[in-house]
């Protein structure tokens, strides 16, 4: 007899593991004496005075560590700036743990010390820059009157509101000093090559860690609009209302865009993303032995919403045998949002599980993941959760109520006492989420 669950997680796992930072990086990088190869770039070693590797993000670390592996007496210095618990010893770049995914100091005194390596560099000096998700909260540099505390209201409050990465991200980088291209500005006129491993749906360069090396598409004016469609004006410090109206009126430069003549010296490079964790992990599906399909890789929206397609799409599979016949594993990935209406403790792939779940009550025969590729989900110690068609069933002879926990946004506790939560500690990487479910034949 097949274990559902010890299936579905040996499906995961394969999908991390393609996601593996420092694969990734030996992938796009190669080298052969004072030739460098990055993707179907070439640059000649010889010509630089020094070579800094700078960066920040969850697998900013992981990626360092491979870059020096295949540079290393060639690496002058350089600062990282990564997830606390996400960090290790590297010989020649100093690592920095900072907080995610609300900005501390710490996350300030690194992005200074980037900044102030980078506003020393020179036309001789090539800039490795190593970007991943979380790096946006990890860089954190308040601009004009605003201060970190202002900085951290900001991202939670847009955290909670509903909106998508692309829209918070483009107030973020209108009050910092180093994302939507102005780190980039900061190094000019080094030149400056980007790696990226992408947590986006789209894998947009703009808005990965909020694109610090690219131009920003987004401006002072469509940030105002992100504010008023989420009645934020009321809910954001005054500061940033203020230096956001101010930008509006021409008072504070805007980000870097496509036609400013720094980008001449820059290039940037997406070299891993939510896709090949998804062929991974439907690999796996297959040799285990199900009809696997991907469903997408850029699910978003509102997380319940989501979960009940899924589950409806599953649902059919075990009546009818469409889209896939069982035995079956449905795939998909992306990243969806979660409007906080409670005070529970969870994040979107536990909320995603318990809502689908709630849809699968009494339905045999299915069984559902759903995690972040990082390692954490929310601020918990989870990545997300699994369930099958008897979760709810047992929730309730516990006393537990599944709907009055949806409702009040506390999947960690219901999937706590349930003993359902998928733990998996750092991983080290981060390519948005993936959820499985996987549909038993009969």
């Amino acid at each position: 007899m097949k274990d559902p669950r010890t299936d579905i997680r040996a499906i995961f796992d394969a999908g991390l593991k393609a996601a593996d930072p420092g694969e990734a990086v030996k992938r796009t990088v190669r080298r052969s004496g004072e030739r460098l190869e990055i993707g179907d770039r070439r640059y000649d070693m010889a010509t630089f005075d020094r070579v800094l590797v700078v960066g920040a993000g969850k697998a900013a670390a992981s990626m360092a560590a491979a870059l020096e592996d295949i540079l290393i007496e060639r690496i002058t210095g350089g600062v990282i700036i990564t997830k606390y618990g996400y960090g290790c010893s590297l010989k020649r770049i100093p690592v920095l743990e900072a907080a995610h995914p609300i900005p501390d100091e710490a996350g300030v005194l690194g992005s200074r010390r980037i900044l102030d390596l980078l506003e020393r560099a020179g036309e001789r000096d090539l800039i490795l820059c190593l970007i991943s998700g979380g790096g946006s909260a990890l860089m954190p540099m308040p601009i004009g009157d605003i201060s970190l505390d202002d900085k951290q209201e900001t991202t939670q409050a847009l955290l909670e509101c509903g909106a998508d990465i692309h829209e918070i991200n483009a107030i973020r980088k209108h009050i910092s000093g180093i994302k939507g291209g102005r780190l980039a500005e900061v190094a000019f006129p080094a030149t400056v090559v980007a790696l990226v491993l992408s947590d986006v749906i789209g894998d947009d360069l703009d808005v990965i860690a909020s694109g610090p090396t690219v131009p920003d598409r987004s401006t002072f004016a469509d940030c105002m609009e992100i504010v008023n469609r989420y009645d934020l004006e009321s809910a954001l410090p005054l500061s940033v209302i203020a230096y956001l109206k101010e930008g509006v009126e021409g008072k504070h430069p805007e980000t870097p865009k496509p036609a400013d003549v720094l980008f001449d010296k820059t290039a940037a490079l997406v070299i891993g993303s939510c896709a090949l964790s998804l062929f991974a992990a439907k690999e796996k599906a297959a040799a285990l032995g199900y009809n696997a399909m991907i469903l997408s890789s850029s699910i978003k929206g509102e997380t319940r919403e989501a979960a009940k397609v899924h589950a409806a799409v599953a649902r059919e599979m075990r009546q009818s045998g469409n889209p896939v016949p069982a035995p079956a594993c449905m795939i998909s990935g992306g990243e969806t949002t979660v409007t906080i209406r409670g005070g529970g403790l969870g994040g979107r792939n536990m909320e995603f599980v318990l809502a689908a779940a709630i849809e699968l009550d009494g339905f045999a025969g299915i069984t559902v993941l759903s995690g972040g590729t990082d390692g954490t989900d929310g601020p918990t110690d989870a990545a997300g959760a699994i369930a099958d068609g008897s979760t709810i069933r047992s929730a309730r002879e516990k006393g537990i109520d599944a709907v009055r926990c949806l409702m009040n946004n506390d999947s960690y506790h219901f999937f706590n006492a349930t003993g359902d939560l998928l733990v998996t500690g750092p991983t080290m990487t981060n390519v948005m989420d993936l959820r499985i479910f996987l549909v038993a034949g009969d």
